[in-house]
């Protein structure tokens, strides 16, 4: 998750919007083939998260995975991520979602 979020960050940095929202859609916590996992993952995740909102942008996550309340507070904080609990309902909700996050 931490390299996809500094990618991100790093495209929608050369944009010129005044406003940069970065959508993660996720099945469950940061885990690669590489050892990339566990305690780790969370905390370059997290940090990737930080880089991100240094730079401007609005890191949001979205999942389905039930068990995110233990670990996405950490990374995405309180307000930064959100459950879905039926992948069926994501073509309603991320509209939802959109319009939520970039009024103000």
């Amino acid at each position: 998750m931490g390299a996809a979020i500094r990618h991100a960050t790093e495209l929608l940095g050369a944009c010129k919007q005044r406003r940069k929202l970065l959508l993660l859609v996720t099945d469950g916590k940061p885990n690669d083939l590489d050892l990339y996992e566990g305690r780790y993952g969370v905390e370059d995740t997290r940090q990737a998260v930080m880089e991100a909102r240094k730079q401007g942008l609005l890191p949001f996550c979205i999942t389905i995975d039930r068990e995110a309340g233990d670990y996405l507070p950490y990374m995405f904080g309180a307000n930064g991520y959100t459950l879905i609990k039926e992948p069926q309902q994501l073509p309603f909700r991320l509209p939802q979602l959109y319009k939520q996050l970039t009024q103000s």
